[in-house]
């Protein structure tokens, strides 16, 4: 057997690579634009600033001499007896794959939005983008994408090209499970009478809609006080906290009220308002047959306009205005319909016989 040289012998130590291949190196030196490795092959391998990365940057601000890095050869030779490497295209190929078998399992990503486009809004998942387009954000119409900017959203890849560059995310189906779930998980923790607490939502008009946590309640405006409420935007906001208790459960529709019955203002009214008793309360409209005195909060009163003075008044509004304080007699308490009659007649003092007096006198 012929003896062979120390070069030869080396050279059968070190592995063969090819094109394409994936291999693992040790950094032996960094400079700005590349970084050289050993990848236990006879030449070193060089990572040029462009195959680390589609952004512009320091070498020297991510790679440390000593590092170990997996990286895929793209020339064995690169013309001066070096070989080139990539790291970008092996991540991109790994998460394409990761993200194809996302794809396939239909798992739930979450990744942070990075770019607002026309038509939807872009999440980076390593790097790669996953297009979502605006109607499948949310399950409701979103007129500001901007907000979701720098979040982060949850979504499953309802189409993967990668090599077209074309990878389709939807967030609309998580969030309709998502609620479906706490609906179910909230029907059957409720019941009629049971005290809840919830954000409002949205207010209109005739009521106020607040999120339960799995379902919206419905606040109507004749259940928001045992007092009149006028409207309910001068009373709450989207954002505000509210305890109120279920008035009723009708299939998927649960009815909120704050008139709660310890809070009734008709409680003990017997003794409060019984007849005879003196009040005070505010004038909260007129009419030409009188006006309705506020006592309390839902407790209103009718002073007839022939109870409001002993001298003849031809309408209300001759003598009174809203919002006034007066002071009057209670007439009629009628606890069944609700109804109670004021005087103010009543607490007037009665005229002298001035002409029967004189009459005597001259006598």
């Amino acid at each position: 057997m012929s003896e062979q040289s120390f070069e030869q012998l080396l050279e059968e130590s070190l592995k063969t690579i090819r094109q394409g291949e994936v291999v693992k190196g040790v950094v032996i030196s960094v400079k700005e634009d590349e970084a050289v490795l050993n990848i236990g092959y006879k030449s070193d391998g060089v990572l040029s600033r462009n195959e680390y990365s589609n952004t512009p940057v320091d070498l020297t601000t991510v790679i440390n001499v000593g590092d170990e890095m997996e990286v895929k050869v793209l020339k064995v030779n690169d013309g001066e007896g070096q070989v080139a490497l990539t790291y970008k295209r092996l991540a991109a190929e790994k998460i394409n794959k990761r993200l194809e078998e996302a794809f396939e399992n239909q798992e739930v990503l979450t990744a942070p939005v990075t770019q607002i486009m026309n038509g939807g809004i872009c999440a980076t998942v390593e790097g790669t983008k996953v297009f979502i387009p605006a109607s499948l954000v949310s399950d409701r119409f979103e007129r500001d994408l901007n907000k979701y900017l720098d979040t982060e959203v949850s979504f499953v890849i309802i189409e993967c090209n990668p090599k077209r560059r074309r990878i389709i995310g939807d967030c609309k189906q998580i969030i309709v499970k998502e609620k479906a779930e706490k609906q179910v998980a909230l029907f059957a923790s409720i019941s009629e009478g049971m005290t809840v607490e919830g954000t409002v939502k949205n207010v209109t008009d005739f009521g106020v809609f607040i999120d339960l946590g799995g379902a919206d309640g419905l606040l109507h405006i004749s259940e928001m006080s045992w007092g009149r409420v006028e409207n309910p935007k001068k009373v709450f906001k989207a954002g505000d906290v509210v305890k109120a208790f279920i008035k009723e459960i009708n299939g998927e529709k649960i009815a909120l009220s704050l008139k709660f019955a310890e809070e009734n203002p008709w409680l003990n009214a017997d003794v409060k308002y019984a007849v005879g008793n003196v009040v005070t309360g505010k004038v909260a409209r007129m009419t030409d047959f009188g006006a309705f005195v506020e006592l309390a909060a839902g407790v209103d009163a009718l002073l007839h306009v022939s109870q409001i003075s002993r001298a003849h008044v031809a309408k209300p509004a001759d003598v009174l205005s809203v919002g006034q304080e007066i002071e009057a007699k209670i007439v009629d308490f009628n606890e069944a319909d609700k109804k109670i009659s004021l005087s103010m007649k009543e607490l007037e003092p009665e005229a002298a016989p001035v002409a029967e007096e004189a009459v005597a006198e001259e006598e």
